[in-house]
């Protein structure tokens, strides 16, 4: 074999090398994305189906229910609730009346199943996404 075939082959095997590379790579960080959505935004059926998302609001008062590990609770952004179920230990700094983001999906029946719960780590924070839903929400509350 010539020498530029050689050199034609090795860079033509280097760009297969190249492609594959960053093929996987691009998968990896889609499957790790997490997109946010408003509590809102899943009631009105605006939530991805096939694919793990995040929802952020207030832990309403009144709806935290223990069922062994698995935990029931509603995450509202004060105009639309959300009902949750997470099986696992929660955050130290959860409590009802607080801000908190959950990841997972919708299962069939409407009900977000949680695979992680993050909780503020102060009185003043708030996570950003949750913040600005939640004014969001209490602009559209006063507008009606």
């Amino acid at each position: 074999m010539k020498p530029r075939h050689r050199r034609a082959l090795f860079i033509i095997g280097a760009l297969i090398a190249i492609g594959v590379a960053a093929l996987l790579i691009l998968n990896a960080l889609n499957s790790n994305i997490a997109l946010y959505v408003t509590p809102s935004d899943v009631a009105n059926g605006k939530a991805p189906q096939s694919q793990t998302f995040r929802i952020g609001g207030l832990v309403k008062s009144g709806s935290l229910r223990r069922d062994g590990i698995t935990v029931h609770f509603v995450v509202t952004d004060l105009v639309k609730d959300i009902p949750v179920s997470y099986t696992g230990i929660l955050p130290d700094l959860f409590k009802e009346g607080k801000g908190a983001v959950v990841q997972g999906r919708l299962n069939q029946d409407g009900e977000f199943v949680a695979s992680e719960v993050l909780a503020k780590h102060d009185e003043n924070y708030m996570p950003p996404e949750a913040k600005h839903a939640l004014e969001q929400a209490q602009k559209q509350e006063v507008q009606k």
